[in-house]
């Protein structure tokens, strides 16, 4: 097993989060995800949007690819397609997957890549100071909506569902050691891999706490049968108490990747003469 400190940035990096955020635990259960499957940092890409938790990649140090708002999936699933050995997690917020990234989410589940995404999921938009996001609580006030949400949660589980996802899991940042079980079992899936992590934004969403969590959260037992999604859809549709835990996951779907290269070899992998390439470049000099 690998000492996840290989994964630390150089002491003294800035770090934009604020004290008490729930971005912290999400960022040291992922290097402990990653040492204890012992991938290397070369051998692992993280790729994000814009938000405070797509800054999460900034401080692994991991190949990262940090695109614009709502765009954390395309880059993350052509990386896998160029090059099926790398680890992939595309990590960004509730806010960039679900509401500017909502296209991007739905499609990604459709293709299958085997990557895993990792969603920062604090109920709110923290990083422009606190308005509503899609998974932000019917009648909750903020500084957009001051009489509180008017509309109805956003319900990523349900959703990813309902489009065949072949892995879903909701963890929570108070939990490290389960969550780090959770996001190991969603790297180790062959296909697309949705984990929503309960992460409480301590400034800007005072309703959703780390007790709120605590309270409202609880554990799917041995029992659960997780290739039933039905079973999965009911947990998914109960908001009063909120299930943690893998909740859905089957095998054997092929992945985006396989299809894509399906008798093709990409360029990475063919061979080229050097003396060629030297001579082509020599014609632009």
């Amino acid at each position: 097993m690998l000492d996840k400190k290989i994964y630390d940035m150089p002491r003294g990096t800035d770090m934009a989060w604020c004290p008490g955020c729930g971005n912290f635990p999400i960022l040291n259960i992922v290097k402990m995800a990653l040492a204890e499957l012992d991938i290397k940092p070369q051998d692992a890409v993280i790729c994000s949007g814009i938000g405070q938790a797509a800054k999460t990649p900034h401080y692994l140090r991991v190949n990262y690819f940090n695109g614009l708002h709502g765009r954390a999936l395309p880059p993350a699933i052509a990386i896998k397609v160029a090059n099926p050995r790398l680890t992939v997690i595309a990590e960004s917020g509730d806010g960039d997957t679900y509401g500017e990234g909502g296209n991007h989410f739905i499609h990604t589940i459709r293709r299958n890549p085997d990557i895993t995404n990792i969603v920062h999921d604090n109920m709110i938009y923290g990083l422009t100071k606190g308005q509503a996001s899609p998974t932000s609580e019917k009648g909750l006030k903020n500084p957009i909506q001051r009489d509180g949400v008017i509309v109805d949660q956003f319900n990523p589980l349900a959703v990813a569902l309902s489009l065949d996802a072949t892995f879903v899991a909701r963890a929570f940042t108070g939990d490290i050691l389960q969550s780090k079980e959770i996001i190991k079992a969603a790297i180790l899936h062959k296909g697309y891999a949705l984990v929503d992590v309960f992460q409480p934004c301590v400034v800007y969403n005072k309703q959703n706490t780390y007790q709120w969590f605590k309270d409202k959260g609880y554990y799917v037992d041995a029992s659960h049968d997780k290739t039933d999604k039905m079973k999965a859809l009911v947990l998914a549709f109960d908001l009063e108490r909120l299930a943690l835990g893998v909740i859905y996951q089957r095998e054997g779907k092929p992945t985006y990747e396989t299809l894509v290269r399906e008798g093709s070899t990409p360029l990475y992998e063919k061979g080229f003469d050097t003396g060629a390439l030297e001579k082509l470049i020599g014609t632009y000099k």
